[in-house]
């Protein structure tokens, strides 16, 4: 009996592309074994499926992927969806670049969705969703989540569907971390500037401080900024805070790019960054690092958060993973002149 990949088998013929029953006899496997290693889909052992590819790439086989959909309702794409305020965030572009690396190594397409291009009716045809921080009050997101298709979250989602599965960081562990550090750089009444969004990173976030702050008996100072807001109105709240509260001496910033926008506001106020007011963002980017003084952050890894969401809903398609599987990713808090007092 022959074994996977010892037929031996001649080539096409010259100027006749290579089909899935070459790439099968040339792997000594049926058509349907062979199929399913290429797509990454059903119950094939690893040898086989390294036997079939290898066969694949010997003769240089490219799948017909128009044929295939219609034969299998199988599209080969997988969706993103990012609501509009974020895609200028660098978080968001990175992000994105970490589901299109990862998909492109599986062999998927991967297509951006956004509010004002969806279906008006039905299901976008994809085989699989992938959605970052979603929350529960955006109505594109419920929409996806009622599709019935399989649907991986970066973060996990506060509304009452369960994805297929979740990929996670420990915010609240990464948040103490951080209070942990201004305090023992000497600050004793950390604010925070969150973000009105209800996404479970938001809230973890500022449940978070709110527990820190009762466990040291320390004040809770908290100030809410609208959702995509600009750096106006990111420096009016900061300057509102330090008015209101002017025995503030940590800020804590939550909205991507926050905290390097409201650092001019800060200086205006008298304040000395480094000095006699500690500053932190929960999210890293290039202004941070750039900052001056560069500011304290912690780094969420966007592109890897990216890439292990396509990981993780390219296993749940092909079967190889189970659905309701929910992974963490590591995040690290990176100290800078910002609030070493």
């Amino acid at each position: 009996m022959p074994t996977p990949g010892s037929a031996a088998v001649p080539p096409p013929r010259p100027g006749t592309p290579p089909t899935i029953a070459d790439v099968a006899r040339a792997a000594a496997v049926s058509k349907t074994t062979a199929s399913d290693a290429l797509r990454g889909h059903g119950r094939v052992s690893g040898p086989t499926r390294e036997a079939v590819l290898e066969a694949a790439r010997r003769l240089g086989y490219a799948p017909n992927r128009s044929a295939r959909s219609l034969r299998t309702s199988v599209t080969d794409t997988v969706a993103l969806y990012f609501p509009e305020f974020l895609t200028s965030a660098e978080y968001s572009m990175a992000f994105v670049f970490g589901v299109a690396e990862r998909a492109a190594g599986a062999g998927l397409n991967v297509t951006l969705l956004s509010s004002g291009h969806l279906p008006q009716h039905g299901t976008p045809q994809v085989d699989g969703l992938v959605l970052c921080d979603p929350a529960p009050e955006d109505p594109v997101v419920r929409h996806l989540m009622n599709t019935g298709l399989p649907v991986v979250t970066a973060e996990r989602y506060a509304g009452d569907q369960q994805p297929t599965g979740v990929v996670r960081s420990d915010h609240e562990a990464s948040m103490t971390e951080l209070l942990d550090h201004l305090r023992d750089s000497g600050a004793r009444r950390p604010a925070l500037i969150a973000s009105e969004a209800t996404s479970d990173w938001s809230l973890t976030l500022q449940r978070t401080h709110a527990r820190w702050c009762a466990d040291h008996d320390v004040p809770l100072v908290l100030r809410k900024a609208p959702v995509g807001a600009t750096p106006e109105v990111l420096r009016g709240v900061a300057r509102d805070l330090l008015a209101q509260e002017p025995g503030t001496d940590a800020v804590v910033c939550a909205p991507d790019g926050a905290a390097a926008a409201v650092l001019p506001e800060l200086r205006a106020a008298g304040r000395t960054v480094g000095g006699d007011l500690l500053l932190a963002s929960c999210v890293d980017c290039s202004a941070m690092r750039t900052a001056e003084p560069a500011i304290t952050a912690i780094d969420l890894r966007p592109r890897s958060m990216g890439a292990e969401c396509a990981r993780l809903l390219c296993e749940i398609l092909s079967g190889r993973t189970p659905p309701g599987t929910v992974r963490t990713l590591p995040v690290a808090l990176h100290v800078r002149a910002s609030t070493r007092a």
